[in-house]
């Protein structure tokens, strides 16, 4: 069940890749994450007992490198290793956008024969490659690493690398040993450790998608109380015929009205010397322009100055931090 439920998850992020290639340019790198990402789930989906007892019935007396599903394992995950050698071309100062797709051929070409040879001749030889190919893609992955949304997806995927790597190093291990086989419809040797490593790898795939989509969420909530407010206060800002959106342009579209309704409500650019000079402390300023908002006939006065977001911080963040200061001012108001 284990393994049945581990081929749909990344069947699941094998399609996710394939809709982010439908919405933007099909890059030769963003073409080579669907072909790595299917390949895993290809893998993963032959590694179920039940299936590879199928394939094998197929050729009865197997391949001259062994059965053929063991060949077609291989051969998935040595196009998962071609594939992302692709993406992990990419990037290297070397290489241009200019030049990438002409790499990428000879990458693929070298691996279309690699993967005959691995069914031809020898599968310890396209275990070789898988590798070989994980080697170079986790030298790369450590060398752009950073703690970004990229940078967190690209980590998970260079940890299911990893282990990629090292169980191809042990498969190579076993062969020359002459380990014993799993007999036909049980799992092969290490089956959990290859689960994980798929779902590492279909989990990093679609990492940016996903942290991007929670954020969008988590943003929405926190912004939700004061664009209810604004927009009943100028519903102009909103545009009545915007057709259905994702959550990320929701949550952009809601930013960009929030803030295009305190513009508003501070008189459209008018500066008033009453208002002084915003402070450089961003929680005091965002306190204050939530005072405002909630009560703009008030005491508190502010133009359009303190409506900007602060030097270094985005609008997003910007509205963040005076909708965290208009639920606490709500929330202290309901308190006294």
């Amino acid at each position: 069940m284990t393994l049945w439920l581990t081929a749909m998850l990344v069947w699941v992020a094998a399609g996710a890749r394939v809709g982010r290639v439908l919405v933007k340019p099909a890059t030769t790198a963003r073409v080579a994450i669907v072909v790595a990402v299917a390949a895993v789930a290809l893998g993963a989906t032959v590694a179920v007992p039940e299936i590879a007892l199928a394939i094998d019935n197929l050729l009865p007396r197997g391949l001259h490198s062994g059965l053929l599903s063991d060949g077609v394992v291989t051969s998935a995950w040595m196009l998962f290793a071609t594939a992302t050698s692709v993406v992990a071309s990419a990037a290297w100062p070397v290489v241009s956008r200019r030049n990438l797709r002409q790499i990428a051929f000879l990458i693929y070409g070298i691996g279309s024969v690699a993967v005959a040879v691995n069914l031809f001749w020898s599968t310890t030889f396209g275990w070789m490659v898988v590798a070989l190919g994980c080697v170079f893609i986790v030298i790369t992955g450590v060398r752009n690493l950073d703690w970004t949304t990229l940078g967190r997806g690209i980590a998970i995927y260079t940890a299911g690398t990893t282990l990629v790597a090292v169980l191809a190093v042990l498969q190579i291990r076993r062969a020359f040993i002459d380990a014993p086989v799993a007999k036909p419809g049980e799992p092969n040797w290490g089956w959990p450790a290859w689960a994980a490593a798929a779902l590492l790898i279909a989990f990093g795939a679609v990492w940016i998608v996903v942290e991007l989509w929670v954020r969008a969420r988590i943003l929405l909530r926190q912004i939700k109380v004061l664009h209810r407010i604004m927009i009943g206060r100028f519903p102009e800002v909103v545009a009545h015929d915007q057709p259905g959106t994702s959550t990320q342009l929701e949550a952009s579209d809601q930013v960009a009205q929030i803030m295009d309704a305190l513009y508003l409500q501070s008189g459209g650019g008018v500066e008033l010397v009453s208002a002084g000079p915003p402070p450089p402390l961003v929680s005091a300023r965002a306190d204050r322009v939530a005072q405002w908002a909630r009560n703009p006939l008030g005491e508190v006065v502010v133009d359009a100055r303190w409506i900007a977001p602060p030097e270094g911080i985005s609008p997003r963040g910007w509205v963040q931090a005076i909708a965290r200061a208009y639920r606490a001012g709500a929330a202290s108001s309901a308190r006294n």
